[in-house]
């Protein structure tokens, strides 16, 4: 298994030639499988996961019982919790919590919790450049 792995940035057909950090990974609920690619947010404070690729995995929004608070451009939306299980290329897969919302507008989000509890990244912007590796096991 490899240590470390460096993605380029890339541009989307929204942000106007703008390069951004952008993770291919694969989601896993219910025996769904869906491969996504998440912005990479230092900024954002959870995981965020659009409305439509929830459904896409199974999820049913009357059975997660959990809402939370967005903030910021998202506070107008109604979210609730779900774990999914998220693999980044040959790492062993780890659980996710996301803010499930309502949104369709936006990208899959990756933030502080629990992406960034899970994983180290190392950003070279001027290079458009980012590594990414598992969380070294404390134990």
């Amino acid at each position: 298994m490899a240590e470390m792995i460096q993605y380029l940035f890339s541009a989307t057909e929204k942000s106007g030639g703008i390069r951004f950090p952008y993770l291919p990974l694969i989601l896993t609920h219910r025996g769904n499988s869906l491969s996504v690619s998440g912005l990479l947010d230092t900024g954002a404070t959870v995981n965020v996961l659009p409305y439509s690729m929830g459904k896409r995995l199974g999820a049913v929004w009357e059975e997660q019982t959990v809402s939370l608070q967005l903030t910021g451009n998202l506070s107008r939306s109604d979210a609730r919790s779900l774990v999914v299980s998220a693999a980044v290329a040959e790492f062993e897969p780890v659980r996710m919590a996301f803010a499930w919302t309502e949104a369709d507008n936006i990208p899959l989000i990756l933030g502080q919790v629990n992406f960034f509890m899970e994983f180290d990244v190392c950003f070279f912007r001027s290079r458009s450049v980012f590594e990414i590796r598992p969380k070294a096991d404390n134990s």
